[in-house]
């Protein structure tokens, strides 16, 4: 994450994630899918190839993982959780 994210605090296991924002005092839970999305995004992969590797993991249409990925990156932006 940008530097200007570093009042984000994660927790992520197997079940989900819990996002802390220690700005606002906020806590977010992400599931298990949301985590793994997460993780991936902390390491910088583009939307593209965590949609890729999702869709490979699961077995699911393509085009249905890059919408939900868009759709879930977008709720991230609007919680002030992603840079936008």
């Amino acid at each position: 994450m940008t530097s200007q994210f570093n009042h984000l605090r994660a927790i992520v296991n197997q079940d989900g994630a819990a996002i802390l924002d220690r700005k606002s005092g906020i806590i977010s839970t992400l599931n298990s899918t949301g985590a793994v999305i997460w993780q991936a995004l902390e390491r910088g992969e583009d939307t593209e190839t965590v949609a890729q590797s999702l869709a490979t993991q699961t077995g699911e249409d393509i085009e249905a993982i890059r919408k939900d990925v868009a759709n879930f990156v977008e709720a991230l932006r609007k919680q002030n959780l992603l840079p936008c």
